[in-house]
């Protein structure tokens, strides 16, 4: 059996959007198991019990996604 997974949302950077359902897409800075935080992109219960299928990054990789989003052209 695993161990239960241990995390601590350490900065709240930002809520990306709400559903009808009250949970919210955020963008946070998470310890997982008591590790250096990383960003963390996923969604989340209204009081964080529970989570969805998410994707973390280190600050090199939001750094790249920052230029990448950045180059974009907006329509």
């Amino acid at each position: 059996m695993a161990a239960p997974l241990q995390f601590t949302i350490e900065e709240t950077v930002g809520v990306l959007s709400t559903s009808k359902s009250g949970w919210t897409r955020e963008l946070n800075l998470v310890s997982w198991n008591d590790r250096p935080a990383k960003f963390d992109l996923r969604d989340w219960s209204p009081d964080h019990s529970k989570m969805g299928k998410g994707i973390t990054l280190t600050n090199e990789e939001i750094d790249q996604l920052r230029q990448l989003l950045t180059g974009m052209v907006s329509d």
